[in-house]
C-alpha cells in the first residue's frame, strides 16, 4: 500500500536524489537548459524540505515518488514533482498532488502552482488531467523564447 509522508529528519535523502535522478532522466538532452535537479546533492535537497515542505510517497519504507512544496503569497508552489518511472500511471503523482492540495488548504492559500518545461507535452496533459490550466510562461535567463510554462489548480 502506498503512504504519503511529510520528509523529517529520518528521511533517506540518498533514496530521494536517486528517485529523483530516475524520474528526471526521461528530460535528458531533451530540455534546454538543462534541470537544476543537477545542482543539488543530499545536503541542499534537505534544506530545500526544510524551507517548506516536502511529501514522500513510500512502498515499503522506499520513496517511490516525491513533491517538494513551497507557500507562496497567492498560492502553494510545486516542485520536483517525481514518480518512479517502473510506477507511474498508478495515481502517485495524483496522490502526492492531493496531499499538497490538502496542504495549501491548511495554510488557507487558494491554489496549487508548478512550472513544466515547454518540451514535456505529456507533463502538459498530465497536469490538464489533473485540473491544472495554463497560467503563463517564463524563460530562463539568457534565453529569448519561453522555456517553462506556469500552470495552477484552484482550489
Amino acid at each position: 500500500m502506498i503512504e504519503i509522508d511529510t520528509a523529517d529528519a529520518a528521511t533517506d535523502w540518498t533514496a530521494v536524489l536517486d528517485l529523483l535522478h530516475r524520474a528526471f532522466a526521461v528530460m535528458e538532452g531533451r530540455i534546454d537548459p538543462p534541470s537544476s535537479l543537477y545542482t543539488h546533492d543530499e545536503m541542499s535537497l534537505a534544506e530545500l524540505a526544510a524551507e517548506g515542505l516536502c511529501l514522500l510517497a513510500n512502498v515499503d519504507d522506499a520513496p517511490i515518488g516525491c513533491l517538494f512544496c513551497s507557500p507562496r503569497e497567492d498560492a502553494l508552489y510545486v516542485g520536483k514533482l517525481a514518480v518512479d518511472p517502473d510506477h507511474q500511471g498508478e495515481g502517485i503523482g495524483r496522490a502526492l498532488l492531493d496531499a499538497a492540495e490538502n496542504a495549501a488548504r491548511a495554510a488557507s492559500l487558494p491554489a496549487l502552482e508548478l512550472q513544466t518545461r515547454v518540451e514535456m507535452t505529456e507533463n502538459h496533459a498530465a497536469f490538464t488531467a489533473m485540473g491544472f490550466v495554463l497560467a503563463g510562461e517564463t524563460a530562463h535567463p539568457g534565453y529569448d523564447r519561453p522555456t517553462s510554462i506556469t500552470m495552477r489548480r484552484e482550489l
